[in-house]
């Protein structure tokens, strides 16, 4: 029997969890007679200006025209077996749509969870005050509601049972049949950092670490997606602007991909997305032993795992200093992700989750007639 999936994102497939999580299994999904139809809520053009300053005009328009379309999320909603909601529906606001779902449609509801989105955070952009607009309690609520959650990590799978609901461990993952290592090594070597406006605070954390080497050592520092341009005295950076045509050929051409983070509630749920693309295109990495970071990237095989700027500092100079150690260590990380990452594997997880997820209706209907807004 076919299954017919409604599954709902936040943001459209620019965004990283839109594309990794749902939308690279779609073909895989259909090969196993489950049918998905995604609707995102945030066009790609308010996405592009969403995280810069200004631009208010757009915003407010851009998410005006969404809240006015999302009738039609209900109408979709209505026809489909399982409704899958990849994070929330809405980026702003309490769970209405959710719980209109839930409640009022009783549709088995299958959430996602990649990063831990029950943590409260301070907006890098918008600052302390779009917080109440964020409505954190929002995740617990869907927790509560949904039949079956799928977890990005081990730390959000602990958070959901605790809660006592069924949960099933999903990495965040991409396709190593595209993400490939390049043909030769870059002369001198590339170190890169890959990110977003919200993790851009961790990279500029070593920054004085980079400059430091730059002193001893000649390399190049490649900087994609940060929240600004970024300078250095001895080291030539290259600054550019995120572009999801441009992402792979990006990452292919690193030797070195950085990987700061800061031991919070936030980055420890986050689902490493990064060190598996650094792994698949070939290359070591050098990270911070945070959360599931520490669990992807093994240490001194697929590159270094870091607690201290000196260890950042000893690492990267053991690199820069061996050609031999950073081909070595790439060509253990790219098996690894062949091995360990393979979307065809996690497919089957998550085809299993999701008719897991449509056998469970019962339960989403006892948490829709114990559920609520508040």
């Amino acid at each position: 029997m076919r299954l017919r999936v409604l599954a709902l994102a936040p943001y459209p497939i620019e965004a990283a969890a839109t594309r990794y999580r749902v939308a690279q299994y779609e073909a895989w999904l259909a090969a196993c007679g489950i049918d998905v139809e995604l609707q995102t809520f945030l066009s790609g053009d308010v996405f592009a200006i969403l995280y810069e300053r200004g631009h208010w005009k757009k915003k407010v328009a851009g998410l005006l025209i969404a809240l006015l379309r999302s009738p039609r999320i209900l109408v979709r909603a209505a026809s489909a077996d399982v409704v899958w909601i990849q994070r929330e529906i809405a980026p702003l606001g309490p769970p209405l749509l959710e719980w209109l779902i839930v409640r009022g449609l009783r549709k088995p509801m299958l959430l996602d969870l990649d990063d831990a989105t029950f943590v409260p955070y301070v907006s890098p952009t918008y600052g302390r005050w779009v917080g109440p607009l964020k409505w954190f309690g929002k995740t617990d609520r869907l927790i509560a509601w949904a039949s079956v959650v799928i977890a990005g990590n081990r730390h959000i799978a602990d958070y959901v049972r605790a809660r006592g609901k069924s949960v099933v461990l999903l990495p965040t993952i991409v396709d190593t049949d595209r993400f490939t290592p390049k043909a030769k090594p870059s002369d001198p070597p590339v170190l890169g950092w890959i990110g977003s406006h919200s993790t851009f605070r961790y990279l500029k954390a070593i920054l004085p670490v980079l400059e430091e080497l730059g002193r001893w050592f000649t390399f190049r520092l490649l900087v994609v997606g940060g929240a600004e341009p970024v300078r250095l005295r001895t080291v030539e950076v290259e600054n550019r602007r995120w572009a999801l045509a441009r992402e792979i050929e990006d990452f292919r051409s690193l030797d070195i991909g950085l990987y700061p983070l800061i031991e919070d509630e936030w980055a420890v749920g986050k689902s490493g997305l990064k060190a598996i693309q650094y792994m698949a295109v070939g290359i070591p990495t050098v990270a911070s032993a945070v959360g599931a970071v520490a669990e992807i990237i093994e240490d001194g095989i697929t590159g270094f795992l870091v607690r201290s700027p000196e260890e950042w500092y000893d690492r990267l100079r053991a690199l820069l200093e061996d050609p031999q150690l950073r081909q070595r260590m790439g060509r253990a990380a790219r098996e690894a992700a062949v091995q360990r990452y393979r979307v065809a594997a996690h497919a089957d997880v998550l085809q299993r989750a999701i008719r897991q997820c449509g056998q469970r209706g019962g339960s989403s209907e006892e948490a829709a007639r114990q559920g609520s807004l508040s």
